[in-house]
C-alpha cells in the first residue's frame, strides 16, 4: 500500500501572501502598480530604441521610486488608523481628531458604544451578584439563626410552633426571590413566550388576591378586587405579572389595595408613597445602583425585578406597563381603602396605580 506525501505550499505562494496581509503592503502596491504601469507604457512607446541595460536601469530606477512613493503615501492614509488602534491598546480613544476622516470617527463612535454596553453590562453583573449576595444570605441568616435555636434550647410547644411559621416564611421569601432572577434573567435574554386563550379577568384578579390575603392580613391592609371583564391572554403568565404588582403595592400600601379590570387592561392602585423615580428607569433586571422608595433603601438589582418581569409579561401580550398617580379617592371613584384613622391628617394621600394594558378587553 502506497502512502503519498503531504503537499506543502509553495515557499513563494506563503510569503507572497503573508507580506500582502497588513493593509499597508495591500496599498503600498496598489499606488505602485498606479504609478508604475502607465511609465511602463509611456517607456517603451516613447524610446523604442533605447539599449535593454539602459531600459533595464530606467525600469529598476523608477520602480524603486514608485514603491518608495506608495510606502510613503500609504503610511500617510493609515495614521488615522494607526494612531486608533494604539489608542484602542491603550484603552483611551474618546476623543477625535481635526484630521480624521470620517470613516475613523465612524469606527471610533462603534468603539465608544461597544465599550458603553459592555460597561453597563458588566455593572449589571456586579448589580446581580451584590443582590445575590446581599438578598439570598438574608433569609438564611434569618433560617440558620432559627434553626439553632429551635435546636438548642427547649421552647414551649407555641413558641416552637411560631418560630416554624417564621423558617417557613423567610423559606418562601427566599424561593419569591429565586423565581424572580431567574424570571429576569430569562425574560432580559429573550421573548416571553404565551399561549393566548380567552380569560375571566375578574377571576384572575381574585385567585391573585386569595393568594395575597395572608400578606395583606399580616400587615393590616385590605385587599379587594372589583370590575370584570375577558381577554385572550396566558392566565398563568399574566397572573404572575399581577402578582408581582400586588406584592409591591401591598409593600408600600398605607391602607390598601385595590384590583381592578377595565377596558384599559387590569390595575393595582395602592395609597402609598410612588416611585422614586422614572418607571423606565427602576423596570430594569438588574439595576447598579440602589434604590431609595418611602424612605427604605433596596439593593441593587431588587428594587426593579417585579416591574421589569410585569413589563416583559405585559409586552408579550401586546400591551405594556404603564404607571400613574391619581388624586385621594372620593365616594365616586369606586375605590376601596380604608379610611384615614382617628387624629391623622384629614388629606388622603394620592393613589398610585400600575396598569397592565392589554389590546382587547370586553366585558
Amino acid at each position: 500500500m502506497s502512502t503519498s506525501a503531504p503537499t506543502l505550499p509553495h515557499p513563494a505562494t506563503g510569503f507572497g501572501q503573508a507580506s500582502l496581509r497588513t493593509l499597508r503592503a495591500q496599498f503600498t502596491l496598489v499606488i505602485f502598480l498606479l504609478a508604475f504601469l502607465p511609465n511602463v507604457v509611456l517607456t517603451l512607446t516613447a524610446r523604442p530604441n533605447v539599449a535593454p541595460l539602459t531600459l533595464l536601469a530606467w525600469m529598476v530606477t523608477v520602480g524603486a521610486l514608485c514603491a518608495a512613493v506608495g510606502y510613503l503615501l500609504s503610511g500617510t492614509l493609515l495614521r488615522p488608523l494607526s494612531r486608533l488602534q494604539a489608542q484602542v491598546e491603550a484603552g483611551a480613544f474618546q476623543a477625535a481628531h481635526a484630521d480624521d476622516p470620517t470613516e475613523i470617527r465612524a469606527l471610533r463612535g462603534a468603539f465608544t458604544g461597544l465599550l458603553s454596553s459592555l460597561g453597563t453590562e458588566q455593572a449589571r453583573r456586579n448589580a446581580f451578584m451584590a443582590t445575590l449576595v446581599h438578598d439570598l444570605k438574608t433569609p438564611l441568616i434569618a433560617t440558620g439563626h432559627l434553626t439553632k435555636i429551635l435546636t438548642t434550647m427547649p421552647l414551649p410547644e407555641p413558641e416552637r410552633r411560631m418560630m416554624g411559621e417564621q423558617m417557613q416564611a423567610e423559606t418562601a421569601r427566599l424561593l419569591a426571590l429565586v423565581q424572580q432572577m431567574a424570571d429576569a434573567h430569562r425574560f432580559e435574554q429573550e421573548d416571553v413566550q404565551v399561549q393566548l386563550i380567552s380569560t375571566d379577568l375578574g377571576a384572575l384578579l381574585n385567585d391573585v388576591a386569595l393568594r395575597a390575603a395572608p400578606q395583606a392580613e399580616a400587615q393590616g391592609l385590605t385587599l379587594s378586587v372589583q370590575g370584570e371583564g375577558h381577554a385572550q391572554t396566558d392566565p398563568a403568565v399574566l397572573e404572575r405579572a399581577v402578582m408581582n404588582l400586588t406584592t409591591n403595592a401591598l409593600r408600600y400600601a398605607r391602607s390598601g389595595v385595590t384590583l381592578s379590570v377595565s377596558a384599559d387592561g387590569l390595575h393595582v392602585t395602592d395609597d402609598g408613597p410612588g416611585l422614586a423615580a422614572p418607571l423606565d428607569e427602576l423596570a430594569q433586571p438588574f439595576n447598579a445602583q440602589p434604590t431609595t422608595i418611602a424612605g427604605q433603601q433596596y439593593t441593587a438589582g431588587t428594587a426593579g425585578l417585579g416591574l421589569f418581569i410585569a413589563r416583559r409579561i405585559a409586552q408579550a401580550h401586546g400591551g405594556d406597563l404603564h404607571y400613574s398617580r391619581l388624586p385621594p379617592p372620593d365616594a365616586s371613584s369606586g375605590l376601596s381603602f380604608s379610611e384615614a384613622p382617628a387624629g391623622a391628617d384629614a388629606c388622603l394621600p394620592a393613589l398610585t396605580r400600575f396598569t397592565l394594558s392589554l389590546p382587547e378587553v370586553s366585558p
